[in-house]
């Protein structure tokens, strides 16, 4: 059996002796934190609409395949094959609508392909920018995203830049 089975199960164990030891009340401050998730989820809620709206939108319109070839040549030129321009573009926007791209691109190129192994790290090394920024600034008094989306951005181009070259010599 795997030791990893007894992690959970360790930590809860370990959480209970804790709280028993500083005198918390377990069954309470587990309440009050499922109150306040149910309260998050209703405050986040129209954020999450927009963006998911807004994304589908983007892929069913046919931008993001016109945006994908218009960028391939910017692509291809700083190390991104352009077959992994579509995933590059829906990346930062939808983790679910980048694993549609993804397994696109497995079954076009086979999973141990250079394409599928770029895109797999890819996957790995960046995340969904714009739904991060929606969550967390739907909820912070911090409203101005001047820095820090371009910066998420600037990073996931980097991440990518690194995966297909490390990819090369895997």
């Amino acid at each position: 059996m795997n030791a990893s089975v007894f992690v959970t199960p360790i930590l809860i164990i370990l959480l209970l002796i804790y709280c028993a030891k500083k005198k918390i009340n377990t069954y309470s401050t587990f309440a009050g934190g499922a109150k306040g998730a149910i309260q998050l989820c209703l405050d986040i809620f129209p954020f999450l609409i927009a963006i998911f709206v807004a994304i589908q939108l983007f892929r069913v319109s046919g931008l993001t395949t016109i945006t994908a070839d218009l960028l391939s040549p910017i692509m291809n030129a700083i190390g991104i094959p352009h077959e992994l321009t579509e995933l590059m573009i829906i990346r930062p926007f939808s983790g679910s609508g980048s694993l549609a791209v993804l397994e696109q691109i497995f079954s076009d190129y086979g999973p141990d392909s250079y394409i599928s192994r770029c895109a797999s790290v890819i996957m790995g090394s960046s995340d969904t920018v714009f739904y991060v920024a929606t969550i967390y600034f739907s909820q912070t008094k911090a409203k101005r995203l001047l820095y820090a989306i371009p910066v998420a951005l600037i990073a996931n181009i980097f991440a990518a830049i690194i995966a297909c070259q490390v990819c090369k010599f895997c």
